[in-house]
């Protein structure tokens, strides 16, 4: 069996590496420039970033930068909150506090963003 030369196979994996980073960076992107008072689904941010079928990738994304994120900005589909027990009354309030309104357990319709408000922001 024939070996693959190792200069080869770093370069293969760090231009792996750059598709995640720039997939990444699209996707904080968006986050970051969703404005105060609205709302986007996991989903819309994703497409908007150019990825529309790595919602997951968002919330993946939150949970290891949202410290550094308007991550409450973020909502599950349909403006549900998707998380549990502190963090959803966190976000809640946060949310609240920022002038968005609610509807029973989800965000007013008025204030959520869709895929293409999101990519226009990015212009």
């Amino acid at each position: 069996m024939k070996r693959r030369d190792p200069q080869f196979e770093r370069a293969l994996r760090r231009s792996v590496r750059r598709k995640d980073s720039a997939r990444e960076e699209a996707v904080l992107d968006v986050i970051r420039r969703i404005p105060r008072g609205r709302v986007a689904a996991y989903s819309a941010v994703a497409a908007a970033a150019g990825y529309p079928l790595h919602h997951r990738l968002v919330v993946q994304l939150l949970r290891k930068r949202g410290d550094r994120l308007p991550w409450h900005r973020v909502l599950g589909a349909g403006g549900e909150i998707r998380l549990r027990g502190e963090a959803a009354l966190e976000q809640r309030m946060r949310l609240e506090a920022e002038g968005v309104q609610f509807r029973g357990r989800r965000v007013a319709a008025e204030h959520i963003l869709k895929a293409e408000d999101l990519v226009c922001l990015r212009l």
